[in-house]
């Protein structure tokens, strides 16, 4: 493993987390004590492993990493930040992801699908009325099925690129994951869901060709949201790019754009930060 990576200790890890704005106590509800308060809560949706040169260019070693979907709880209905894994995953991971499945092994139980994770807080997942997709890879798409009354918002580059033989292949997406006739609204950059700046889309390209994370306004601050376009503490730190990217260029320049807010005092939460992942209260806990 990567002598940098193995370098990151939990202490530090424990001092950068503390110095953020406070974890929330609170659980799952919506008797918000102020009926225009946006609450996030994170949801873990199974674990991958897989070479960490596939997250660090150059590393040696393994990674055990999470796959995180996010809920967002706003005056205006629940909003969904990507979905995980489809079910089949849990039994047949090869039948469904095909070739890709030689890359990963597999952990992801019954339970831990995005429709469970909606049950257990006494969602419905037919009552999720928008979903937004970082992008279309198999651990943040696959679960679009199961939430079948959301409206998808996505990056037009990546949608179309989702639809075009050539750049599907070249970038590992599978429509099975993604095209059960939603509603599809395509959006170009920022984007404001609800035009009151609680919940907005941040064009990040470079992991694919049209990657988008998602700044999320609390009480508490900004947290962004940055799925691929950062996978772990050390990309943003160290620019350390993965081994596999559609562009570069573009992805170094999204780097750099997460790094310009969180000067401004944004909160970033890494896409597959397994260390990261530890401090993150999970829903029905409140992050704040």
């Amino acid at each position: 493993m990567d002598d940098r990576w193995s370098r990151i200790s939990s202490t530090n890890n424990q001092v950068w987390w503390e110095s953020l704005s406070g974890v929330g106590e609170r659980r799952f509800g919506r008797s918000a004590s102020s009926k225009n308060t946006v609450k996030l809560y994170a949801m873990t949706c199974g674990w991958l492993s897989a070479d960490i040169g596939m997250m660090l260019g150059r590393a040696e070693g393994h990674i055990h990493f999470p796959i995180p979907a996010y809920l967002i709880e706003h005056p205006k209905g629940c909003v969904l930040f990507d979905t995980g894994m489809h079910p089949d995953c849990q039994h047949d991971p090869h039948q469904r992801l095909g070739e890709m499945a030689n890359m990963f092994h597999v952990d992801f139980r019954p339970g831990e699908e995005i429709k469970s994770r909606l049950e257990q807080l006494d969602i419905d997942p037919a009552s999720i009325k928008h979903v937004i997709n970082s992008h279309l890879h198999f651990d943040h798409t696959g679960g679009n099925e199961l939430v079948p009354n959301a409206k998808i918002i996505i990056q037009r580059r990546e949608w179309e690129a989702g639809r075009i033989p050539e750049l599907m292949e070249a970038n590992g997406y599978n429509a099975t994951d993604y095209d059960h006739g939603h509603l599809i609204q395509q959006v170009e950059g920022e984007y404001d869901l609800f035009d009151d700046g609680s919940i907005v889309t941040i064009p990040t390209f470079g992991h694919t060709p049209g990657h988008q994370s998602l700044r999320v306004s609390l009480d508490g601050g900004d947290i962004i949201l940055a799925a691929d376009a950062c996978y772990l503490r050390e990309t943003i730190e160290d620019l350390h790019l993965p081994k596999l990217v559609y562009s570069r260029e573009e992805m170094i320049e999204s780097l750099l754009t997460l790094r310009r807010l969180r000067s401004r005092g944004a909160r970033i939460f890494y896409g597959h930060d397994p260390r990261f992942w530890k401090q993150v209260p999970q829903a029905p806990l409140e992050i704040k």
